[in-house]
């Protein structure tokens, strides 16, 4: 058990005086210990006051604004002597840059305007005009290379899709920027570009279709329409340079189907002419029907060659007329047949083959020119006033052909 403290009493204890107040013991703890008790009673020191309190905040004074305030020194007040000429020069080459620039603009635009009214065009060119800087040239009046290109060019029949060229060294006859009165081009070189989606449209009227087949080749395929009937055109062309400023097209292989009955080709040749099909012979051949009505037209008989005494017996038997018209022989003659040289005379024969003779009549004045000028891709470069323009050569591509050409000498304006 824990043995509680004990006080000893003072040795040299005070008389005790009765005029005196009595001691207070709540003194006497207090005196033991200054600091906690201190702040729970709210009876601390000064200085710990002062620490607890916030500082306050300085009192606002405006700004200076006098002349002889503190000024600020510049951003580029650091920087060494060379930098700032360099600075300086790249600003200034810039303006030069852009007046270079604002020039050449200006220089283009005139030029697409007076190309526009010379060549007479519907609309303005697109003028390039290369080299730099373009002042320095124009001051020298010589310009390195301009180039120019033309949309949609009337060319006979046809429209070239684009005409492009460039002209390289040309010689100014010009005082200043805005009075240029012509220029001299000593040589010339650019491409024609005759697409086939402008041949579709000019040419087959949205019904003929061109395309290419090889380097020099256009086959073209599509509806032709003749007396009421749609028939399947297939032909082709093969693209050739005509003297030094012109290409040409040779129409070949023209061929119209009447469907799966027969097939026209314009000529005077064996095989030109109207003749059935493979099938269309066959089937002939196996209706007795049609097969009579072919034999009984003397001039048939005549052009397939078979004897009058069998074709009788044929027609009389239908056992001999399978016989005679079942054989690989009489197909094959069938097909040689130019039905054209007998519309006029048998076309009761013909209709009953499903031919209907109007067709055959139309057919028969639509000759081999008139086909062969509705399918021509021809076209002429125009002849400069001076100096010399030519051809190169004509290549057939997948948008359409392409002529490349030079030209030397040439002048425009008032040079």
């Amino acid at each position: 058990m824990r043995t509680p403290h004990r006080i000893d009493p003072d040795p040299h204890p005070r008389p005790y005086d009765r005029s005196e107040a009595p001691p207070n013991p709540y003194d006497e703890l207090g005196a033991l210990d200054d600091g906690p008790l201190d702040e729970f009673l709210g009876t601390g020191t000064a200085e710990r006051r002062a620490e607890q309190e916030p500082a306050q905040e300085p009192e606002w004074t405006p700004p200076v604004h006098r002349r002889g305030g503190r000024r600020r020194r510049s951003r580029f007040a650091g920087l060494p002597l060379a930098a700032k000429a360099v600075v300086s020069l790249v600003v200034l080459g810039a303006f030069v840059t852009l007046a270079d620039r604002w020039a050449v603009l200006y220089a283009e635009h005139k030029a697409a305007d007076t190309l526009k009214d010379q060549l007479d065009l519907a609309a303005a060119p697109e003028v390039e005009i290369g080299g730099f800087p373009f002042l320095t040239q124009l001051a020298d009046k010589r310009l390195d290379s301009v180039r120019v290109t033309v949309p949609d060019v009337s060319a006979d029949r046809v429209s070239l899709a684009k005409v492009s060229a460039t002209a390289h060294d040309i010689r100014l006859d010009a005082d200043g920027l805005t009075s240029v009165r012509g220029a001299h081009v000593p040589r010339l070189d650019g491409d024609v570009l005759l697409s086939f989606a402008d041949l579709n449209r000019e040419l087959g009227a949205s019904q003929v279709m061109f395309t290419g087949d090889g380097r020099d080749r256009v086959k073209a395929h599509g509806i032709l329409p003749v007396a009421g009937h749609d028939l399947r055109l297939r032909a082709e062309a093969t693209i050739q340079r005509q003297g030094e400023r012109g290409i040409g097209t040779q129409i070949g292989g023209i061929r119209l189907d009447i469907g799966d009955l027969a097939t026209y080709r314009p000529g005077t040749r064996a095989s030109d002419g109207l003749h059935l099909t493979p099938k269309a012979s066959a089937d002939v051949a196996r209706e007795t029907r049609k097969a009579k009505a072919l034999l009984s037209v003397p001039a048939i008989v005549q052009r397939l060659g078979v004897p009058r005494a069998t074709v009788r017996e044929a027609l009389s038997d239908d056992g001999k007329l399978t016989e005679l018209t079942g054989s690989p022989r009489f197909a094959r003659q069938a097909q040689t047949l130019n039905l054209i040289d007998l519309a006029l005379d048998n076309p009761e024969v013909l209709r009953g083959l499903g031919l209907d003779p109007d067709l055959l009549n139309a057919l028969s004045r639509l000759t081999r020119p008139a086909l062969a000028d509705r399918l021509s891709l021809a076209f002429q470069l125009p002849e400069p006033k001076t100096g010399d323009m030519r051809l190169r050569y004509v290549r057939v591509e997948k948008d359409g052909i392409r002529v490349r050409l030079t030209g030397s000498g040439l002048a425009l304006g008032g040079s």
